[in-house]
């Protein structure tokens, strides 16, 4: 039986590992079940990055989220009625927890009931197979593969099947949902599932989708790695209409998305993971008038701070780069500390949008040259302790002005950065070692001054000229005219 748990764990990063071993300990101390679920167990089969973690409580999970937000984690939904949290995990991954449950439906396409269960019925509830399916995370049962109705063999067919003929009458939303899965996932829908699936779509069914559903599936498309094939696909549907009717004709805009991923794959390869989802929401009704974006976010759901991240997160980001490009920013370290605290989606808008030149090279610059020096400062850190400056503010001075000059381009060479460490602490150069390879003066130089020596003994005593330098080594200098004559 294949060891689900050393295989996850060896996908997780070490930020995700650190939620999920928390969201355990958790789990453990309020007497909870928790399961690992959905996309991040279908991710985890098929191979596919392992985006967020989706756990599922059998209880409340409000109690669980309250620990985890004392430990630096940051709720951005909660659904009280439907015990739904989507929160972000110290560490900055994302994840949700869920209470399981059970929806009942009095009759197709009726309003369901709440019932909270157990896992399994949590499970047999889903839209699709592939989706049904969970890790236990409890010490009795840890590593567990629960697949109540066989989602593993979906995945190895790679379709996407529906677990009830109502799926879609009860649902409608997973009409836009189905799409998603097989652009995604690259699979195709399953023979019956596809004849259901066309079934409700002559019935009209996704025109009684609700406008809150609506919002949330578009929420999940801005998240989506290819947003545009999945746009594209609902296009080919016809199933744009259900986010804005004015879509079907004046389409999303796809190239602003293109750039934005463009950009995304930028700051990725820059070791960052930004968030883009308010301006791919942003771009996929940017062809539409400011009024109906406005009337479309507010239908939808949208929250005030959500509308306002979608609606001027492009003006907050040309204003952005124009105080980037300013020459306030002139200095690396001030440009530095700029980007520094400025969201990623308003840096991945201002690559975007590709007008200013000027902030473009300075995010360059911060990408490819300024972030791996902040990354390497542990080892600046090293070096300057090394030297014995102990730790307090004057420690943290020296080393955000050694910082500042890195990125200025000086003490780049470990040479040159001990020398600049040392320069910054006021620590003096230790003295210059002789090397074995310096030579002491030759033979010849200590003749040569012997020589200069006695001549000007001579000299003073008996009035010799001087001996010019003679042509070759080791000749004697001819006396002078005068001394001829007194020896005669």
């Amino acid at each position: 039986m294949p060891d689900y748990m050393f295989m996850l764990e060896s996908r997780l990063s070490p930020e995700q590992r650190a939620a999920l071993l928390r969201v355990q300990e958790l789990a453990a101390a309020t007497g909870s079940n928790v399961y690992l679920t959905g996309g991040t167990v279908r991710d985890l089969l098929t191979g596919a990055p392992l985006r967020d973690l989706d756990f599922t409580v059998e209880g409340n999970p409000a109690r669980i989220a309250r620990e985890l937000e004392k430990g630096g984690a940051r709720v951005t939904f909660e659904d009280e009625r439907l015990r739904h949290i989507e929160l972000i995990f110290a560490g900055d991954c994302d994840g949700s927890l869920a209470a399981a449950r059970d929806d009942f439906y009095p009759r197709p396409g009726a309003k369901p009931e709440l019932r909270w269960s157990t896992i399994m019925e949590d499970l047999r509830r889903r839209d699709f197979a592939v989706n049904a399916i969970a890790i236990s995370l409890n010490p009795a049962s840890r590593g567990l593969l629960l697949d109540p109705t066989n989602g593993l063999g979906d995945l190895e067919k790679r379709e996407i099947r529906a677990l009830s003929i109502h799926s879609f009458t009860n649902q409608p939303i997973r009409l836009l949902r189905a799409v998603r899965y097989e652009v995604r996932l690259g699979f195709k829908m399953e023979t019956r599932t596809a004849e259901w699936f066309a079934l409700a779509l002559e019935r009209d069914l996704h025109h009684a989708i609700g406008s809150e559903d609506a919002g949330d599936e578009l929420r999940n498309v801005a998240k989506e790695e290819r947003p545009v094939a999945v746009l594209k696909a609902w296009e080919a549907r016809e199933l744009i209409e259900v986010i804005h009717p004015q879509l079907a004709r004046r389409h999303p805009d796809h190239e602003a998305m293109g750039r934005l991923l463009r950009a995304r794959d930028q700051l990725i390869a820059g070791g960052l993971r930004p968030r883009l989802g308010a301006p791919m929401i942003g771009a996929t009704l940017g062809k539409l008038r400011p009024r109906e974006q406005n009337a479309a976010l507010s239908k939808m759901g949208f929250r005030q701070a959500e509308m306002e991240a979608v609606l001027n997160g492009g003006r907050e980001a040309e204003k952005a780069a124009r105080l980037l490009a300013g020459p306030k920013m002139a200095a690396p370290i001030a440009a530095f500390h700029f980007l520094e605290k400025l969201p990623l989606e308003h840096v991945a808008v201002i690559l975007a949008q590709g007008a200013n030149s000027r902030a473009i090279a300075r995010i360059r610059q911060y990408l490819r040259k300024w972030r791996p020096i902040r990354l390497a400062l542990p080892g600046l850190i090293a070096e300057l302790e090394s030297l014995g400056v102990p730790r307090g503010l004057k420690f943290d001075s020296i080393v955000e002005a050694a910082f500042g000059q890195q990125l200025a381009g000086k003490g780049r060479s470990p040479e040159d950065r001990q020398k600049l460490l040392r320069k910054l602490a006021g620590i003096k150069e230790p003295p210059r070692k002789k090397s074995k390879t310096e030579k002491k003066p030759g033979k010849a130089r200590k003749n040569k001054e012997a020589r200069k020596a006695i001549v000007a003994a001579l000299e003073k005593k008996g009035g010799f000229a001087p001996a010019r330098p003679a042509a070759g080594v080791g000749k004697m200098a001819k006396p002078s005219r005068g001394a001829a004559v007194r020896k005669r």
